[in-house]
């Protein structure tokens, strides 16, 4: 497809620029980066991604701007765009999460975030028993309850909103800014395991009832009850993934 440069590609393409076509060819890059489909070393242009995608200009350098605050790529002056070794890479960037995710390497993504999980969630809950406010006490009690109700009525998408506002709240509640920034990490976890069908269609009841146990332990500042509930939930989640 042959695809004009500069400004006239640019208005060549009706909606070339809007914020849909530049979300899905970051999209494609991206799983295709993540996926190992683009090797490290592998070469693109702007030019290159005009054509293969019908875009335009634009949209092509926004897409390598993003790409590259990522550290997936680098530009360099009469060499391109290349694409970055992979222990260069934001691993804990939210959207790349869920580019390795969506890739056929997903298995590999689910054992490392996993074992980080393991590493810092059980320490949140503990910090937060320590730390959290009491409205973020009573909150995470409420969440405790609407995730034992949704869970019993097999109501999936709700379970996974409250499931994510769960650890979410927990990360935030803490008082540790370094795991409040994995915030959106464990979003992205949790709504793949749902969408990729790797959730059951009603949760078991000891993840339920360890839920329950995490936000109880945190409203009455038990640091030692809830380190130990959500390594439960941890487990739990390990062992449904097949992780050992």
């Amino acid at each position: 497809m042959s695809t004009a440069t500069g400004e006239g590609a640019d208005k060549a393409h009706d909606g070339g620029a809007s914020p849909a076509m530049h979300e899905r060819v970051l999209e494609a890059v991206g799983v295709a980066i993540a996926s190992g489909n683009l090797a490290p070393g592998s070469r693109l242009t702007l030019e290159g991604l005009q054509q293969e995608y019908g875009i335009s200009r634009t949209v092509a350098r926004d897409t390598m701007k993003v790409l590259e605050s990522m550290n997936l790529v680098y530009s360099r002056r009469r060499v391109g765009i290349v694409v970055q070794d992979r222990s260069l890479w934001n691993v804990f960037d939210p959207k790349l999460v869920r580019w390795r995710l969506a890739s056929d390497r997903r298995e590999l993504q689910y054992s490392s975030l996993t074992e980080l999980r393991i590493a810092v969630e059980p320490i949140a809950a503990a910090g937060a028993a320590r730390r959290a406010s009491a409205a973020e006490r009573a909150q995470l009690v409420a969440l405790g309850a609407a995730l034992r109700r949704l869970g019993e009525a097999g109501d999936l998408q709700g379970f996974l909103a409250a499931d994510i506002e769960f650890h979410q709240l927990l990360l935030r509640s803490c008082g540790n800014e370094m795991f409040q920034a994995l915030e959106g990490m464990v979003a992205e976890v949790l709504t793949s395991r749902t969408q990729q069908g790797l959730m059951p269609f009603k949760p078991r009841d000891e993840a339920l009832q360890a839920h329950e146990d995490v936000a109880a332990a945190v409203a009455r500042g038990d640091t030692a009850v809830a380190e130990s509930a959500m390594h439960h939930i941890l487990d739990e989640v390990r062992e449904a993934m097949g992780l050992g």
